[in-house]
This record gives structure tokens, C-alpha cells and sequence, in this order.
């Protein structure tokens, strides 16, 4: 790093520690946990401000840099009828079997349970499970949430069953954190997600009620071949929350939140979220905020179709590295709704455009938002790609 440049970066292969130095006009951090502005100096925030900081509505009194949202170690499965694919219970089965965990405001019982906090009213909800995809009528199936093949889509004989990834409640890591922790504790975290997500399953196999009053379905099996691991475990966690970026302007609760919009915007102007003359691409999820490494339980609330403005992917400092997903200029809050993963497509998309814009032209990034001639040529290169910079 030169000043406000960043000239080159040194990265080392996993597997074989072989290191080599990258050097460039332009870096993009694409990575899930923003690992690219420690390295490069890129001044940034992670865990939760304050409410004095943001004025947002649903932020704590207090800021806690180590308080990020859970993480979870996915898995793929399927079913064999009439199998018996239990092996030995994980090391730390009796440990996930009782845990309870210690949440504000209180979760339902067990985390091994078919019983969770409902994100909107944190009282107990009742799951079901059925790996023959039954509808289970007044609860909701989780085999049939994420299941990602069904059988019956496909040639006879193409698939011997239903494929479903597990990424639920069950399995959310939150008695941890992988944010700016040394890398021993950073695999350390991932291991215990990991065994937590390994008895989850063994639950699942021997433990788990039926809907015919009966415990466990034996004939689960572990897809480590859809994961491309041995251990059937994802490959990588699934991160919620990553180190944000200082950003040129930062996307609060009161441009996104459909209460705290209203707040300030008024009940006629509230019904929209805040317009950002520097748009560069559209979004849209609620504001869901899955437990945290602190004890927070869900925050979960409603928002307002958004935009993603080109100020919140500008670093205040540093001049050739952009954000290009979930580590854009957000809060703990706002990332709430811009995490996800359509988002974190189209704020990677408007990256790679602004890169090539401003190379072609030679002209540094942040000027394209403070010049409008460059702003409207960008916006018009955008939309001329098929990107949506505004809802209609």
C-alpha cells in the first residue's frame, strides 16, 4: 500500500502454502468476511453500532465491535428408505444435545428441537420434519425448505431420492465469532459450527420426531459428494455479517426501514424507501437479523424495496479497492436486508462496471459520483447491461 493505493496484495494457496504477490490498478474484495481491508488498511466497522452513532430505531444503546450475527457450516442430505446409515454419535453430540442456548430476549428450549424462536415474535414456533417431503399441513416441512433436487423433477432413475441442504435454525453458529480473530481461533469457531452441524444430523437420524410418533430416520445420509468435502460439511461457512467498509455514505435504518421511514420521511414519503441519486442497482429483503455472538436473539422487521447506492461501495481513504458484496458501507442493521445473496450479485456487478468505466476513461471512482456528466454516463452504461437502478 502507497498512501491511498493499494499496489499489491500477497496471498498464499491453502492447500499447498505456495505464496504469490498480485499486483494491479484495482482490487476488489470479494471475500466473505471482508479480508481484504485489514490487509490493505481500508478503514472499516464490524459488529453493531450504537444508536447514538446511527439514530436507527432498532440499534442497542451501546456499540460492540464482536457482536456479528450467526454463521452456519451447511450440509447436503438425502433419504434412503429402509437403510440404517447411523454411524457413531459426533465427539460433542451430548454437549449440542442439551444445549440450550442463552439468548435476549430468551429462545424457545433446545437448539436440537423442532422448536425455534419465531424471528417477528421470538415466542416458540413449531417445525416439522419428514424426509419424504409429506406435506405436513399447520408446520412447516424442513425437508422441503431448501431441498435443492426433487426426484420427481427428472428422468426416472436420474436421482435414487430427494437432495436437501440444511442451513436452518438448528444449525446457526452464534456461541462464536469470525470477525478480526486470530486465524487459530478462527478454525477453531469453524470446527465447533462443524460439530454442531454434525449432530444436528445425528439428531436428525436417531433422535428426531415423527409424525407417526416414532424417533429418527436411520435411512439419512450425508451428500459430501454435492458438498465436494469427505466430511459432507460445506466447504466453507455461510457468513452473515463481514468487516463494512467506511464508506463514502452509509445506508441507515431510516432510508431502508419501513418504520423508522416513516419516522422520518413522514407517512406519505415513508411508503417509499429513501431515492439515491447514485444508484446503482435494486434490492429487496426484509430486515433479518439471525442471532448473534452475544445472546441477541432475531431482529426481524420489514423494509422497503431499496436501492444500492454508489456511495456506500467508495472507501472514505483508499481509491482502488472495492466492496463487492455483504462488506459495502451498511450497518449491523441495514446489512440486515442488503446481505443477500441477489444483493450481493448486483453490488459485485455494479463493481466490476465501475472498474471498467473508469479505466476506460482513466478516471479515479470516486469522481464518477461527485462529477454528474460521469454519474449519468455510468448509470446509462448500467441500465444499457440490463441492471435496474430504480423500482417502478
Amino acid at each position: 500500500v502507497d498512501g491511498d493505493r493499494v499496489n499489491n496484495i500477497e496471498v498464499e494457496h491453502v492447500y499447498t502454502g505456495n505464496r504469490t504477490i498480485l499486483t494491479g490498478k484495482s482490487f476488489v474484495d470479494a471475500t466473505e468476511c471482508g479480508d481484504l481491508l485489514p490487509l490493505t488498511g481500508t478503514e472499516y466497522i464490524t459488529g453493531t453500532e450504537s444508536r447514538y452513532d446511527t439514530g436507527e430505531l432498532h440499534a442497542p444503546e451501546k456499540a460492540d465491535p464482536m457482536n456479528n450475527q450467526a454463521f452456519t457450516v451447511c450440509f447436503a442430505m438425502d433419504y434412503q428408505p429402509g437403510k440404517d446409515n447411523v454411524q457413531d454419535p459426533p465427539k460433542e453430540y451430548n454437549f449440542w444435545k442439551n444445549y440450550v442456548p442463552e439468548m435476549t430476549p430468551p429462545w424457545s428450549g433446545r437448539l436440537l428441537d423442532l422448536s425455534y424462536s419465531d424471528p417477528r415474535t421470538l415466542k416458540p414456533k413449531k417445525l416439522g420434519f419428514d424426509p419424504t417431503g409429506k406435506d405436513l399441513k399447520d408446520v412447516l416441512n424442513l425437508w422441503n425448505y431448501r431441498r435443492i433436487i426433487n426426484r420427481n423433477n427428472f428422468t426416472e432413475g436420474t436421482y435414487e431420492g430427494d437432495i436437501t441442504i440444511v442451513n436452518w435454525p438448528q444449525n446457526d453458529f452464534f456461541p462464536g465469532n469470525l470477525i478480526d480473530v486470530p486465524e487459530k481461533e478462527f478454525q477453531q469457531t469453524v470446527e465447533k459450527a462443524k460439530q454442531l452441524s454434525h449432530s444436528l444430523f445425528y439428531w436428525l437420524q436417531t433422535e428426531a420426531p415423527r409424525p407417526d410418533g416414532g424417533t429418527g430416520w436411520h435411512g439419512l445420509r450425508l451428500r459430501g459428494d454435492i458438498m465436494g468435502t469427505e466430511d459432507g460439511m460445506a466447504k466453507y461457512p455461510y457468513i452473515r455479517e463481514s468487516r463494512r467498509i467506511e464508506a463514502e455514505f452509509r445506508i441507515l435504518e431510516e432510508h431502508v426501514g419501513a418504520e423508522n421511514r416513516k419516522l422520518v420521511a413522514g407517512e406519505i414519503e415513508g411508503q417509499r424507501s429513501a431515492e439515491f441519486y447514485d444508484s446503482v442497482g435494486i434490492g429487496y429483503y426484509h430486515i433479518d437479523l439471525h442471532p448473534s455472538s452475544r445472546g441477541n436473539n432475531y431482529i426481524d422487521f420489514s423494509s422497503l424495496p431499496f436501492q444500492i447506492p454508489l456511495g456506500a461501495l467508495l472507501p472514505k481513504r483508499i481509491n482502488n479497492l472495492l466492496p463487492a458484496n455483504k462488506n459495502i458501507g451498511t450497518t449491523h442493521i441495514t446489512n440486515g436486508c442488503y446481505r443477500l445473496h441477489p444483493v450481493e450479485w448486483s453490488i459485485g456487478e455494479a463493481a466490476g462496471q465501475l472498474i471498467a468505466f473508469s479505466q476506460k476513461g482513466k478516471i479515479p471512482f470516486k469522481a464518477v459520483r461527485e462529477r454528474h456528466e460521469l454519474l449519468s454516463d455510468f448509470q446509462r452504461m448500467l441500465r444499457n447491461q440490463g441492471v435496474e437502478t430504480e423500482w417502478k
